[in-house]
């Protein structure tokens, strides 16, 4: 029986433009690709391993053409709207008192200032939760198991008593192969307010 959902934050709730804004950022970078020292200083910024200070300071000096508010714009360029109908789901639901909701978000401390600063419900939203996982506080990332046995770990959950909804295959493929029940959702496709109508047989 499901008695907890976990989801992701971008592409759930907060729409994203990865596509676009990737092209734009090489763009505005002058690059044809993303390098390895880019990945890596990403992936670390992703679980906290460096400090927003020390991350802006790598592309400063990698591309001396940009200022820090440009890097820092370029950055949040994939972050779009949040529509204001899927808080409403979120709040119905957890006045159900039915199920534990957890999120559980690759993110990073530019991308939640961003949020806090352009959507004036965010406290609110954060609030419908029972855990609030956020990769650069908790210095654990998904598509990694130990990010989902953490969650299971911390809440004595089972894993096929949960139900996980991200927008990442291979997010998705990892909880699938730990015996977690999964939505892998479409992005502007599909919308997580309906849930328990397309999704009802993971209930």
């Amino acid at each position: 029986m499901t008695n907890t959902i976990i989801f992701d934050f971008g592409n759930v709730f907060i729409n994203l433009d990865i596509e676009n804004g990737f092209q734009e950022s090489l763009k505005t970078l002058g690059i044809s690709s993303i390098s390895e020292d880019i990945i890596n200083i990403n992936e670390d910024y992703e679980v906290g391993a460096i400090s927003t200070e020390d991350f802006v300071a790598f592309y400063a000096e990698k591309f001396p053409h940009l200022n820090k508010k440009q890097l820092i714009n370029l950055w949040n360029i994939i972050l779009k709207d949040f529509p204001e109908h899927r808080l409403e789901f979120l709040k119905r639901l957890k006045a159900q008192n039915k199920y534990q909701l957890i999120l559980l978000s690759n993110t990073n401390e530019l991308h939640i200032d961003w949020v806090k600063a352009q959507i004036p419900f965010y406290e609110a939203f954060k609030e419908c939760f029972d855990a609030f996982y956020l990769s650069h506080e908790i210095n654990l990332r998904k598509p990694n198991t130990d990010i989902f046995n953490f969650v299971l770990n911390t809440h004595q959950l089972k894993p096929e008593n949960c139900v996980f909804i991200d927008d990442n295959a291979e997010n998705i493929e990892t909880a699938n192969n730990m015996g977690i029940k999964t939505w892998h959702i479409t992005p502007y496709k599909e919308d997580v307010v309906n849930l328990f109508t397309t999704q009802k047989h993971l209930f």
